[in-house]
């Protein structure tokens, strides 16, 4: 008895292996190989195409850069997978156009329906495609990021971020309408306000040769009005004799002398300045009048106020006519005065 159960001990103090265990770990090692090639194995196979999280979307001059994949439709599903994977690696995956990761998988699904490998890019890569085209957005070109979009929904129709990238279009879109309307308006205001200035330069010009027009006409009108002081004016009085002064030497007591006769009088006219400044005056003249009865050497003797009315008695006075004084029946020439008066008729 007591040598069968020292036996048992025996054993298990040596570290004997039971057949029990032994059963375990051979089924959990087999277990190990079936996962290795039933799941990882295919998971690694697909995650070679796959972008890493994390990863930063191409840039457009990266997407330019690619030249396009020549006869993609006579290229294999291997050889559309390799492609696939070259673009992934360079961050090519919705763009550019005809040579991105999305296009190739996507071919292979043509060529072979429900590939794994390639069902499953598409699904892990639709985010990193999605922000791509995000950025594509953001950048406003446009057509570029309309034809991403159609290119991820045809990979996954359904996926709600699509409506999202479709709502940001649009807002952008909408965006750059309303900042290209505010420049149009903006460079219509600058317009408006250079041609606002030009035409207030112009009439700026337009004014100042107005001005001087009118400082020209002024100064004619002034030399006009000085000419008409002296050359004419209307006279209201008439013209009152003074002492005359026989021009040859006075004759003896038995002398029978007459003096000279006026016979035509021509009245000034009235200077146009001295009749709106409502002014009034005389001038006091010197005149000879020769044998013939002709009035020269006229003068202005005395006048109030002065220069006025001088030149408008002067040229009234010399052209009046006389008969001319006589002595002892023969003519004979004068000098006479005259004051000529200009008055407003009150």
């Amino acid at each position: 008895m007591q040598t069968r159960n020292r036996i048992p001990a025996r054993m298990r103090v040596r570290g004997a292996v039971s057949p029990v265990v032994l059963a375990v770990m051979v089924i959990v090692l087999a277990l190990a190989i079936a996962a290795w090639f039933l799941i990882v194995k295919p998971y690694r196979d697909a995650n070679q195409g796959i972008a890493p999280v994390g990863a930063v979307a191409p840039t457009a001059a990266a997407a330019k850069a690619a030249p396009p994949v020549a006869n993609v439709e006579s290229l294999s599903v291997d050889q559309l997978l390799a492609e696939a994977r070259k673009a992934m690696n360079e961050q090519r995956l919705v763009a550019p156009a005809g040579n991105n990761a999305f296009e190739f998988y996507m071919k292979v699904l043509e060529k072979q329906p429900g590939h794994p490998v390639a069902a499953d890019a598409l699904r892990e890569t639709f985010p990193f495609g999605a922000t791509a085209t995000e950025q594509t957005i953001n950048q406003r070109d446009f057509g570029e990021a309309q034809r991403e979009i159609d290119l991820l929904a045809k990979a996954d129709p359904e996926n709600y971020t699509l409506t999202i990238l479709r709502s940001k279009l649009d807002a952008q879109r909408k965006t750059l309408d309303r900042e290209q309307q505010a420049a149009l308006d903006q460079q219509k205001q600058q317009q408006l306000a250079a041609q606002t200035a030009a035409a207030a330069a112009k009439q700026q010009a337009a004014d100042q040769v107005a001005e001087a027009q009118r400082q020209q006409v002024a100064r004619e009108q002034a030399a006009r009005l000085a000419q008409q002081q002296q050359a004419s004016a209307a006279v209201v009085g008439a013209a009152k004799p003074a002492a005359a002064k026989p021009a040859a030497a006075a004759g003896g007591d038995g002398d029978a002398i007459s003096d000279a006769v006026l016979t035509k009088q021509v009245r000034p006219r009235y200077p146009t300045a001295a009749m709106r400044a409502n002014q009034e005056g005389w001038v006091d003249v010197e005149l000879s009048v020769d044998g013939q009865g002709v009035v020269t050497n006229v003068s202005v003797v005395d006048s109030q106020p002065k220069h006025v009315f001088d030149r408008a008695a002067l040229d009234a006075v010399g052209r009046w006519e006389f008969k001319p004084a006589m002595r002892n029946g023969e003519p004979m020439p004068v000098t006479l005065r005259r004051r000529i008066l200009f008055n407003l008729g009150r």
